[in-house]
């Protein structure tokens, strides 16, 4: 199975000018912890709740005046849409997130894949539960 054949298609996207009070309206409305970030055509970086919440809040930001760019995470790691689902469980599972953007042979975002979305497609069970256990292990 494919990374494409599995990932949530219909994504939102944030732009770095983007006040963080904005980026969370556009989570609490879509329902998702994790908004990727883009400049015109290209994604440039991710934002996720915790980040909102630590990078920020905790911070003592004012979220009315801070931006997206500011607290973003700028290394995006990806998989792409042709991709076998076993070696991205193993990516997430390596590099300990739970999503990553799924992006075209062109890099052009093309949706999101979760842990979620792995656990319901065909990929090994048994490598998903591996993955979550390297996920929720600190390093």
């Amino acid at each position: 199975m494919l990374a494409k054949e599995c990932m949530t298609k219909n994504v939102e996207m944030g732009q770095p000018n983007m006040s963080l009070v904005q980026a969370a309206k556009l989570m609490k409305e879509g329902d998702f912890g994790i908004l990727p970030v883009r400049d015109q055509d290209r994604l440039v970086g991710m934002i996720t709740d915790r980040d909102i919440a630590i990078r920020a809040v905790a911070a003592g930001k004012d979220p009315t005046k801070s931006l997206v760019g500011e607290v973003m995470t700028e290394k995006v790691l990806y998989c792409y849409d042709d991709q076998d689902v076993n070696e991205v469980v193993k990516n997430l599972g390596n590099n300990q997130v739970r999503r990553l953007p799924v992006l075209n042979r062109q890099k052009r975002l093309v949706g999101i894949l979760s842990l979620g979305n792995l656990a319901k497609s065909d990929a090994n069970p048994k490598e998903v539960d591996q993955a979550l256990a390297q996920i929720c292990t600190k390093k």
